[in-house]
């Protein structure tokens, strides 16, 4: 028997290639990258860095709640920007979804993202003790 289970929900863009949104393994969450796709259309948001990056955070948030966990229960996040100066939209927007304490994190500067999008973020999250 696994400990393992897939986390799909329809709150967040399907997945656009052989992979699950999220797997959950015992009490941890490994949730796939996330780019800015609205879930209804599976269209990018807009070519707008900060609503990319809103979207994101908001497609994370809908699988964490899937997940019966939510984006404080995140212990560690990387972000692939294709531009690095965008850097503090980023941090700005973080504010606006985390709450202290942050999780870990690590920012990398990309070539070139699924789709053309400028940021996609994955995640992994911890549910209780």
């Amino acid at each position: 028997m696994s400990n393992k289970a897939i986390i799909n929900t329809d709150k967040a863009p399907a997945a656009i290639g052989p992979y699950s949104q999220a797997v959950k393994a015992g009490n941890t969450v490994y949730m796939s990258g996330q780019i800015p796709l609205d879930p209804a259309t599976m269209e990018v948001v807009s070519e707008d860095f900060e609503a990319q990056a809103r979207q994101v955070f908001a497609n994370l948030k809908a699988v964490c709640e899937e997940a019966a966990g939510s984006l404080q229960d995140i212990v560690k996040l990387n972000l692939y920007l294709v531009d690095l100066s965008q850097f503090a939209i980023v941090n700005k927007i973080m504010e606006e979804y985390f709450q202290q304490p942050y999780p870990a994190r690590a920012a990398v500067g990309v070539r070139e993202l699924p789709k053309g999008v400028q940021v996609e973020a994955e995640a992994v999250m911890v549910l209780g003790d």
